[in-house]
């Protein structure tokens, strides 16, 4: 099974998106069902690695924080733009919880992430897209701000291939404490699901 683990985004987030993802002929615009800001992509696991990862981050203790998303960008592949996306305010709490989950998957076997953490929000593909519909879309919304929301869990999910989009199946939510309390939390297994651990 394919893995990674991020922050899910509340309907209202979803919906803020959404209403600017138009406007760029050619763009792959991505489903507002698959918008999440990526915490640490992990890939091809095999099932007991799963359970051990499962673990580790159910091991995490860390505070809730408001997220806030504005600002636009590109990721650029070969020269050309791939990945049109919209920014997250860094703050302590982000990095910090990012900083514990790589701490959390490296103690379980995992190999160190190589790249920088640069929490994002991706809208859409635009590799096939003119570059000049893209820059111009840039120059419209950069500066879009959504509302801030609290962020209160993080999730771990699996990655189904498509020939059209890949699905994210939620696999596990793990809770964050109040921001004025750390209660203790016991460590919690995958449930079963019909895409995974499947012998």
């Amino acid at each position: 099974m394919r893995l990674f683990v991020a922050l899910s985004l509340p309907d209202q987030l979803r919906e803020e998106l959404s209403a600017i993802a138009t406007g760029i002929s050619g763009a792959k615009w991505i489903r507002p069902a698959n918008y999440h800001l990526t915490l640490r992509f992990i890939g091809e696991v095999q099932n007991w690695q799963a359970e051990e990862i499962d673990e580790a981050l159910a091991g995490i203790r860390a505070r809730g924080f408001e997220l806030s998303l504005h600002g636009l960008g590109l990721f650029e592949r070969l020269g050309r733009p791939s990945t049109l996306w919209v920014g997250a305010e860094r703050n302590d709490s982000l990095t910090h919880l990012q900083n514990k989950i790589e701490t959390a998957l490296r103690r379980a076997g995992l190999s160190a992430e190589r790249r920088r953490f640069a929490p994002h929000v991706s809208l859409a593909r635009v590799e096939q897209a003119d570059p000049g519909k893209v820059v111009s879309y840039l120059q419209t919304h950069n500066l879009f701000r959504a509302r801030p929301v609290e962020v209160e869990s993080f999730t771990l999910f699996s990655s189904l291939l498509g020939k059209e989009c890949a699905t994210y199946v939620p696999e596990v939510d793990y809770e964050l404490a109040q921001r004025r309390e750390l209660p203790e939390r016991p460590a919690r297994l995958i449930p079963p699901h019909p895409y995974a651990f499947a012998g």
